[in-house]
């Protein structure tokens, strides 16, 4: 899915005894680790997202990063965005289309939200800190008409598309998200800007977002034609009954 997901689960072990010297090995590993810890996962984060820009497979979805998430794409590469070329596009059933440079969003009125982000595949990873435009703010700005009832969502990996309906759009933890866990939003986590729907599965929140089409109708994306539920509140959807998150 164009999620990341949070970090597996350990396996329990299986109980035999650990010998002295690979115990005092690793005490000495633990220490060299949180001495070298801020450095290798900067590097395994870079080496992860350009490998899992190039994979078709998904693959290296299945590897963590220390962040709590993993790097997902449903696209064989994405390109980059910059400050420089990046654009946000509305359209549709709108008086007033717009395209948005990174600059103009980061003008706009910021909202900080910090919600558990919860992915369909079961992982959760609490407390994680989102700033960014509320859509609400950029749909009373684009003029939205009688005849709408729903948005889509397009995204520059040419492939990923989401959509909510207008309600659901205009709830007040639903943002186009700027920054992430209190740091801009890199590349490899949906960069430079993405969706972000607190109450709702993770899939919901559109990576590399480029384009809001105001609608008459929800069109089911990606992941919904796939099998996934359109309305994917969180413990309320896809057959599963976990803690709400907003």
């Amino acid at each position: 899915m164009n999620s990341e997901q949070s970090e597996d689960q350990r396996p329990e072990q299986d109980g035999r005894p650990v010998g002295r010297r690979v115990f005092l090995g690793t005490l000495g590993l633990g220490a060299l680790g949180v001495l070298t810890a801020p450095v290798l996962q900067r590097g395994l984060e870079g080496f992860l997202g350009s490998v899992a820009g190039q994979d078709p497979t998904g693959l290296t979805g299945l590897l963590p990063n220390g962040g709590g998430f993993r790097y997902y794409s449903v696209a064989a590469s994405v390109p980059h965005r910059t400050a420089a070329d990046y654009r946000l596009t509305i359209d549709g059933l709108v008086d007033h289309p717009r395209d948005y440079t990174l600059a103009d969003l980061r003008a706009l009125p910021q909202t900080r939200l910090v919600k558990d982000v919860q992915c369909v595949t079961g992982w959760r990873v609490p407390g994680t800190p989102f700033q960014g435009v509320r859509l609400s703010h950029l749909l009373d700005a684009a003029g939205v008409r009688p005849s709408a009832r729903a948005l889509r969502f397009t995204c520059f990996d040419g492939t990923y598309t989401e959509s909510l309906t207008l309600d659901q759009a205009r709830r007040p933890d639903v943002l186009v998200a700027l920054r992430m866990q209190d740091q801009d939003i890199g590349h490899d986590h949906g960069g430079p800007v993405r969706l972000y729907v607190a109450p709702m599965y993770f899939y919901k929140s559109a990576k590399w977002l480029s384009g809001i089409t105001v609608t008459d109708r929800v069109e089911p994306g990606y992941w919904e034609k796939l099998g996934y539920d359109v309305d994917a509140w969180v413990g309320r959807s896809n057959g599963r009954s976990d803690d709400p998150t907003s």
